[in-house]
């Protein structure tokens, strides 16, 4: 199923995922997490940056991803097979790990608006601009929807096989959420696409 389409009460949608004493359930969580601030400078949590837990190296899971965001402030929804989504008020956000041993932590935007297939060629056209002229993430256009609309996407992936310390976790996420929402407002406004 297409991490879009997740709805509450799907097959793997009651099954809470701890590790270390942490949980992430996968029910819905309410209201909508404030609009990023691509601008602001990101500070990593007192109680993140100084404790001693948070210094050691560990494998990045999902429950500590879940824990990063709750840091942040940013509500998700958990679908219980291993992702974790953000919705804002243009696009969603989902969090996730993937490779052969989930080393690899994925963030991968979509706005909620899609391009019409006529305008394909703007569409590559908008993503190689911004591709070329920004950093973090890449963004890309995405196989044509059931409708036959073009989605687009920003993805941030990094490997972490080493594993990392919590406040490299939650500034990692802190930066595709942010980068994510820079790149819907461009996409509306200086990208003339959306």
């Amino acid at each position: 199923m297409p991490w879009w389409s997740w709805r509450p009460g799907s097959a793997a949608g009651n099954a809470p995922e701890t590790d270390g004493g942490s949980t992430v359930r996968s029910t819905v969580r309410v209201g909508v997490p404030a609009q990023r601030e691509p601008s602001r400078v990101s500070i990593v949590p007192a109680d993140v940056a100084k404790s001693e837990e948070s210094e050691q190296i560990a494998p990045v899971t999902l429950a500590r991803i879940g824990k990063a965001l709750d840091m942040l402030d940013i509500r998700f929804l958990a679908d219980g097979g291993g992702s974790l989504l953000a919705m804002w008020e243009r696009h969603a956000v989902l969090f996730t790990l993937e490779g052969p041993d989930d080393e690899i932590l994925v963030m991968r935007a979509r706005p909620h608006a899609t391009v019409p297939p006529d305008w394909a060629d703007r569409a590559y056209r908008v993503v190689n601009e911004w591709n070329h002229t920004r950093r973090f993430c890449k963004a890309y256009v995405g196989d044509p929807t059931e409708r036959g609309q073009l989605p687009i996407y920003a993805e941030l992936q990094v490997p972490l096989a080493a594993g990392a310390h919590d406040a490299l976790v939650v500034e990692m996420l802190d930066c595709g959420a942010a980068v994510a929402t820079s790149f819907v407002d461009w996409l509306h406004d200086e990208g003339a696409l959306l």
